[in-house]
């Protein structure tokens, strides 16, 4: 009988630290230090202030003298500009994972709509840095 006894306890052993190592696993999904969040938010800001100054002045340079031989020629400020869109994309996945959305906003979706050309998303994306104490960082969108 004694056999029988060790053995659920050993399962009820078992049981309860696969338990802690879920609890475990799923607090480090979410952000509990506050400090860790906001610097999360600050790299995201940055990288999406970042972004912007690369995408507007690609959008507000001259035009290139070769750009009517046929040749497609990608600027040195489109390489930036898209090299500054995976940049802050993969920050926005960062504050996805860690939950730090706020205002029913997707962060993930505008960061990666307004890098596709999506004004009303940069928008979004720029309030949530307003909302979060980082507005000096970007840029208002519009």
């Amino acid at each position: 009988m004694s056999l029988q006894h060790s053995g659920g306890i050993t399962r009820a052993v078992r049981r309860a630290a696969a338990v802690v190592v879920a609890a475990v696993l799923m607090s480090g999904c979410s952000s509990d230090d506050p400090a860790q969040a906001k610097e999360r938010q600050r790299d995201y800001c940055t990288k999406l202030g970042s972004w912007q100054d690369a995408a507007h002045a690609t959008t507000t340079g001259e035009p290139d003298a070769d750009a009517g031989d046929g040749q497609s020629v990608q600027s040195p400020e489109f390489d930036n500009t898209e090299s500054a869109g995976h940049a802050v994309i993969e920050a926005s996945k960062r504050l996805d994972q860690a939950g730090l959305e706020h205002g029913g906003t997707d962060i993930l979706d505008d960061t990666v709509n307004a890098v596709g050309g999506d004004i009303g998303a940069e928008g979004r994306a720029v309030s949530y840095c307003d909302s979060s104490g980082f507005e000096t960082l970007v840029s208002s969108a519009g």
